[in-house]
């Protein structure tokens, strides 16, 4: 943006640096060519007073002191040339002829038009000399009779060179003001654009899951000002409205663990007082109350997700420590439960997060695995990534069943038993909201051989 901004003041200024530069440049180019004109013109008409009598009588003594002011007058202005013809058209006086005795100009238009009583000017390009000249002709009359002409023919080159270098004044002009308008259209632009980008930096916090990033308020135009306001009200009741929804499911569940625990109590002191034919309510009424306790428990750790703050852990480590805390479960269940690789896993993540993760895969893997199989856990590096799965020899899921695993409340127990995810629903759910909290991926896959190949992609510390 503050290139766009730049470039627009740059713009602006150029369009009116040109607006007014380029109208100025070609009227000093008229008036040097004008001003030239009229001097040689006056300068023509001194020499046809000058010249009157002597090319009337025709004698040569009077003509000699007139060159010799037409030779002093080209020599004083470098490139003049000053012809003085009779009637006839026969020059007279020629300072830079170029023929030996008398050459004719009665067929140049000029001459001859002065010849006729008018004063001929104008510019015209000689290939001779290979350069444009002015020339002006005049007459040299008296008593209404014209007795000759006097042309002079000065080479603009001399005002060319002066009109180039007005423009490039012209030019050096522009580009001071040019640089003017960039260093103070840079700070404004950065005036504005800076408070901006603090605002994008604060929505881009928000958008990753940062609720007490702010914009400065302070600070820019009174329109960044106000959009910083309204976008830091807004985050705020963002944040209210979520922190108020976390603090009701925690509140719910840590609420409800009580009474079904209690419940749970209950039921099972019933146990020895129910007959047979009612034992199979009971238990379907302990298995219930047993999943609304998982529900329970996992709304509680949605709700607890993002509490944790990331660090560097060792990814590695932590799958390790948890094979060892589960391997006495799976050992009652005949399941050989390992940990494979001992090299450190650095990842950036929060480690209660990473042991919840690794806890809910395993507690699937177990349920999923059939006795005498093997679960294996282990982390490894994938490019930018550090990876850590759970592979088991369970029957696994299908394609379909993998893509909608980690929907809240779906479960694949009906119609597959000894899947895993069988329970509340709610179990991989959470993997992926602790995933998200780390900014991680998770995802299912077909473990080679069979099975369920469950992974955790965290970022490489």
């Amino acid at each position: 943006m503050t290139r766009r901004l730049l470039l627009g003041y740059l713009g602006i200024t150029l369009f009116v640096v040109l607006s007014l530069e380029v109208p100025l440049g070609i009227q000093n180019q008229r008036t040097e060519r004008r001003d030239l004109a009229v001097k040689v013109e006056h300068d023509a008409v001194v020499f046809a007073s000058l010249a009157e009598d002597a090319i009337q009588s025709g004698s040569s003594s009077q003509l000699r002191p007139i060159a010799d002011r037409a030779y002093a007058y080209t020599s004083s202005r470098g490139g003049a040339r000053v012809v003085i013809v009779d009637a006839a058209g026969n020059a007279r006086i020629d300072t830079s002829a170029r023929v030996s005795g008398s050459e004719s100009f009665a067929t140049r238009p000029e001459i001859a038009a002065a010849l006729r009583g008018t004063v001929a000017s104008g510019t015209r390009y000689s290939r001779t000399l290979r350069e444009s000249l002015v020339y002006v002709a005049v007459p040299i009359a008296s008593g209404g009779r014209v007795h000759g002409a006097v042309r002079i023919t000065y080479p603009t080159s001399a005002v060319d060179a002066r009109i180039l270098r007005y423009w490039l004044i012209l030019g050096l002009i522009a580009g001071v003001v040019l640089a003017v308008a960039a260093g103070v259209g840079l700070l404004t632009a950065r005036f504005v654009t800076r408070p901006l980008r603090r605002l994008e930096t604060a929505a881009a916090s928000v958008g990753r899951g940062d609720l007490d990033a702010r914009a400065p308020e302070h600070d820019g135009p009174a329109e960044v000002r106000s959009l910083a306001a309204v976008f830091n009200e807004t985050v705020s009741k963002l944040a209210q409205l979520l922190r108020a929804q976390e603090e009701f499911v925690a509140d719910a569940s840590h609420e409800l663990r009580t009474p079904l625990t209690a419940l749970q109590l209950r039921l099972e002191s019933l146990e020895q007082e129910v007959a047979r034919d009612g034992r199979r309510d009971l238990d379907a009424a302990l298995g219930e109350v047993e999943r609304l306790s998982e529900m329970v428990e996992g709304l509680l750790a949605l709700a607890r997700a993002d509490a944790a703050p990331a660090a560097t852990v060792d990814a590695a480590a932590i799958a390790r420590e948890r094979v060892e805390i589960w391997r006495p479960f799976a050992q009652e269940r005949g399941i050989d439960l390992r940990a494979e690789g001992s090299t450190e896993r650095p990842a950036r993540a929060a480690p209660q997060r990473v042991a919840q993760i690794v806890d809910n895969f395993v507690s699937n893997a177990l349920d999923a695995a059939p006795d005498g199989s093997t679960v294996t856990v282990f982390a490894s590096d994938a490019g930018e990534a550090i990876e850590l799965r759970v592979r088991d020899e369970g029957p696994g899921l299908r394609p379909e069943q993998r893509a909608r695993a980690f929907d809240r409340f779906w479960r694949a127990g009906n119609g597959h038993p000894g899947s895993g995810l069988s329970g509340s629903g709610l179990g991989l759910a959470i993997v992926r909201k602790l995933a998200d909290a780390d900014a991680a991926t998770v995802a299912l896959e077909e473990a080679p051989g069979g099975g369920l190949d469950a992974v955790v992609r965290l970022r490489r510390a």
